[in-house]
């Protein structure tokens, strides 16, 4: 059976992040991929200038013709800017066949313009945690969920990691690309309680536009494939990794650029 996942977030004009990052990453993965649109963003590497969100009722429409047709074997979820957009989702999830439902809590671009208006944030948690297999907030995105400071030390991102399980996660995969330190540390805490720890070198670059969508839609394509959750975050990890390595060979605009996410393909 062909692996196939689904994308419900917003679109990048610029090609970096949202839609257009998890369409590249699921490819770059073995995935097939399709994709359904909550909002439109007039973005590039400098930032968004402007954000247009679609009617609740053409998100629904959008998921019952994917769902309704293809046999799809994981989701993941990006920007979801409204409330409104936020239940329209949960509720299109509980009427289809998912699979596996990444969520990426997505709140603030990489060049710092806000994505998620800050009424939606308790919809979300109550709407979309429950319904989601893995959760991938980076600090920033797992300090405003619970209402603190971001996270300093592994023992604090392990602190919050089990409060977002309280507030009604599975498992929780906390991102530690924004903190400190030569290496960048993620946490997995899985539906068990189980921590899992994840390490790579960090690299001076300013091209990593897109960063985390990539990652939770990498880890998508993994479960999509029947890996294991811990295997596809291990997995995923790496491609990260090496596509922030390569990003530099990239010439992408002139503020934040894209990581490139076929760097195992072509170099150009």
């Amino acid at each position: 059976m062909t692996a196939i996942a689904v994308t419900i977030a917003g679109s990048d004009s610029g090609g970096g992040a949202g839609i257009q990052a998890d369409l590249k990453s699921f490819s770059a993965n073995g995935v097939y991929g399709a994709s359904v649109l909550t909002a439109l963003t007039a973005q590039n590497t400098l930032g968004v200038t402007a954000i247009q969100d679609l009617p609740e009722a053409f998100v629904r429409a959008q998921i019952d013709a994917v769902y309704s047709d293809l046999k799809v074997t994981a989701t993941k979820i990006g920007m979801l800017s409204r409330p409104d957009v936020i239940r329209c989702v949960a509720q299109g999830l509980d009427a289809h066949e998912t699979g596996p439902v990444i969520l990426d809590p997505v709140m603030v671009a990489a060049s710092g313009d806000p994505l998620l208006v800050n009424e939606a944030v308790e919809v979300l948690i109550a709407e979309l945690l429950p319904r989601s297999d893995l959760i991938t907030p980076n600090l920033h995105e797992a300090a405003r969920m619970l209402n603190g400071a971001m996270a300093e030390t592994q023992e604090d991102m392990r602190e919050q990691a089990e409060a977002l399980q309280k507030l009604g996660a599975r498992a929780v995969l906390m991102k530690g690309g924004h903190g400190a330190g030569p290496e960048s540390s993620d946490l997995l805490l899985d539906h068990n309680g189980q921590e899992h720890w994840f390490t790579a070198p960090r690299f001076e670059t300013r091209n990593t536009h897109g960063t985390g969508c990539t990652l939770s839609s990498a880890i998508a394509a993994g479960v999509a494939k029947g890996l294991t959750l811990k295997d596809a975050v291990a997995e995923a990890k790496s491609y990260i990794t090496k596509a922030i390595a390569a990003a530099d060979r990239l010439a992408i605009g002139a503020g934040h650029g894209p990581v490139h996410h076929f760097h195992a393909f072509w170099s150009l």
